[in-house]
């Protein structure tokens, strides 16, 4: 069976916000079949206000809410007004263990509910104050695209939904899985949650074209040791200019998003493939096993062994039979 997604429109909702999880989840191919399967649900059965000023027809109700495995709780345009029965679903759902998210200021929802009491949690940066005003208990992370902590998972605004959305996916089924749902959904790859939500330089006068070539250009060239200069030659700028740019462009340094991609790297060769550890550090750019180690386990608190052992999509070697040549038993 397929992994049940319910998405809750609360009005007025965002039509981005609920577009999202069909979107990429109604991507997903496990051996062929759907990894997901995904159910928009409302308060109420029937016409459901947009914050565009359309009505969306909604034909399911809450219930879906108790056949899912997972709930989405979609963006509103008036976020300090948690609907009472959204927050009573939300909190039924709470109780049978399901993973519960939200997308943008739906996090309203999740906090009037009390489920985020003494958790991490973020929202759009526009809406952090009022957020931390009103549920001040919350651990609020106010400049992270996105944030999991326990069976929560929490984006901050617009296409951050994105990123949350493909993360799920990554938990799910792996990081092969979730690339492929991004390149055919024409977004980037899993960004990191800690990402800033909003870079604090403005984006310079040029058409900012030219680091997207520059990272295309690294992800092709990641078993390389690239450094700060190479990065540099190839966009054709100073070191500085293109710290400043990249900066501008992706929310974190160019040896930042470098690193990054370089542990991505490694743990989907560590999910798809039984390199030697070494091997993978060196077709990742992380140069030794050691290193391998280092970088992963403060990433994902997972050894290489452990974390290939925990994901990994390859049957375990089986042991030789005790029949074995030089192992049989006399007679």
């Amino acid at each position: 069976m397929p992994h049940r997604v319910a998405v809750i429109a609360s009005a007025p909702v965002s039509m981005f916000n609920l577009a999202i999880p069909e979107m990429l989840f109604g991507k997903v191919r496990v051996d062929g079949e759907p990894g997901y399967e995904v159910v928009v649900c409302a308060a109420r059965p029937g016409p459901v206000p947009t914050s565009s000023g359309l009505d969306l027809q909604v034909r399911h109700g809450l219930d879906a809410v108790r056949e899912a495995d997972t709930v989405v709780v979609a963006g509103t345009g008036t976020p300090y007004e948690p609907d009472p029965r959204i927050v009573a679903a939300v909190s039924e759902a709470d109780a049978a263990g399901k993973r519960i998210a939200s997308l943008c200021t739906g996090v309203f929802q999740l906090a009037e509910a009390g489920l985020l009491h003494g958790r991490r949690a973020t929202t759009y940066w526009a809406h952090a104050g009022e957020l931390r005003r009103r549920y001040p208990h919350i651990d609020l992370q106010q400049d992270v695209l996105y944030i999991q902590d326990g069976r929560y998972v929490t984006a901050s605004g617009y296409a951050a939904g994105i990123d949350l959305c493909l993360h799920v996916i990554r938990s799910d089924y792996g990081a092969a899985v979730a690339n492929e749902v991004a390149r055919l959904a024409l977004v980037a790859p899993v960004r990191p949650g800690g990402q800033t939500q909003f870079a604090h330089t403005p984006l310079p006068p040029e058409r900012g074209t030219a680091c997207a070539d520059t990272r295309g250009w690294a992800m092709r060239n990641l078993d390389k040791p690239l450094t700060l200069t190479d990065l540099a030659r190839h966009a054709g700028v100073s070191v500085r200019t293109l710290t400043r740019r990249f900066h501008a462009e992706s929310g974190v340094s160019p040896l930042q998003w470098l690193l990054h991609q370089r542990v991505e790297r490694a743990k989907e060769l560590l999910e798809t493939t039984r390199l030697p550890m070494d091997q993978v550090a060196a077709a990742c750019g992380l140069g030794t096993a050691d290193s391998l180690r280092a970088h992963l386990v403060r990433r994902t608190g997972l050894t290489p062994s452990a974390y290939r052992a925990q994901f990994s999509r390859h049957e375990p070697a089986r042991p030789a039979p005790r029949h074995a040549a030089g192992m049989g038993h006399s007679v």
